[in-house]
């Protein structure tokens, strides 16, 4: 009797220990399903905003030509650096926090690049002024805020998921400020008939540059040194 209460008690432990062991697995599995998911999510979001900003850079570039505008050129090469960060957070999704610190740090010297870009350009406006031509300006200005809007509007839900996403969040947020400033630039060109509106915008586009590039460089560093950063 006892050695059939013990075969009964060994096969409820048996059978408890089994269904424990397959709860922790199904949890294991559930996690590493929810984690490729959100990835598989991330790769897709950041496909549709390259091709949004590579678009919209060849568009950018096309009528900063041919309105004369520094502001419009400005945004141009603000989209062509956000398109190399989005084509950069691509190839870090699902990779160590080591690896995407690294490439967020990248990106920072890429906003800061497109900052030197933009103040060059300033400089080169101020010795060469001319009015740009509001109507070109205008239209580029409200097809630009609807495509920063637009993958602004896509990023957002991933923003907080790691420092990769961040940084492609912080380029976004950038284009839609940039894009409002377009706009009232195109504005007060019309009404001022002068191209000094154009060159203080494209100020105010710079140190947002600035801005944007320390904050990126700084959560990369932070990722990187984590104990340095603490003290």
């Amino acid at each position: 009797m006892f050695a059939q209460g013990d075969t009964v008690c060994g096969s409820t432990i048996f059978l408890t220990s089994s269904m424990e062991s397959q709860s922790v697995s199904d949890s294991c599995c559930q996690g590493h399903v929810d984690v490729a998911a959100l990835h598989a999510r991330q790769r897709c979001i950041l496909i549709i905003v390259l091709v949004i900003n590579t678009a919209t850079f060849l568009m950018m570039v096309y009528f900063a030509i041919f309105s004369g505008s520094s502001s419009l050129l400005s945004a141009a090469l603000d989209n062509f650096g956000d398109a190399m960060t989005y084509a950069l957070s691509l190839m870090v999704v699902g990779a160590s926090g080591v690896a995407k610190a690294r490439v967020a740090l990248f990106k920072g010297m890429l906003i800061f690049c497109a900052a030197l870009a933009v103040a060059f350009q300033i400089g080169w406006r101020i010795t060469h002024p001319e009015i740009p031509i509001v109507e070109a300006m205008g239209i580029a200005a409200l097809l630009n805020l609807g495509a920063n809007s637009l993958c602004l509007w896509l990023l957002t839900p991933y923003r907080d998921d790691d420092v990769n996403m961040t940084s492609a969040w912080e380029c976004s947020r950038n284009d839609v400020s940039e894009g409002l400033a377009v706009i009232a630039t195109t504005f007060a060109v019309w009404m001022f008939g002068s191209g000094w509106p154009d060159l203080v915008v494209a100020v105010g586009l710079l140190i947002l540059f600035l801005r944007s590039a320390v904050r990126v460089l700084r959560r990369a560093w932070q990722e990187l040194h984590p104990t340095l950063s603490q003290n």
